[in-house]
């Protein structure tokens, strides 16, 4: 059985994605805002709440 010549790969990186250091990329960053799901929830309940009413409030408003 013959053996392949060239580089060795470390696992779980290949292709065009390390080749653009995005996956070292990704390694590298720290995560440093923590937003609960639930925040998000509500934050996008908040706004389209908000821009109901502004709009309900504008239509009366002409």
């Amino acid at each position: 059985m013959a053996k392949k010549k060239g580089r060795k790969r470390r696992k779980g990186q290949s292709g065009l994605v390390t080749a653009i250091g995005l996956v070292r990329f990704y390694e590298e960053v720290d995560e440093k805002i923590k937003v609960p799901p639930e925040a998000v929830i509500a934050a996008a309940l908040g706004i389209s709440l908000f821009a109901a009413i502004l709009d309900y409030m504008l239509k009366f408003a002409r």
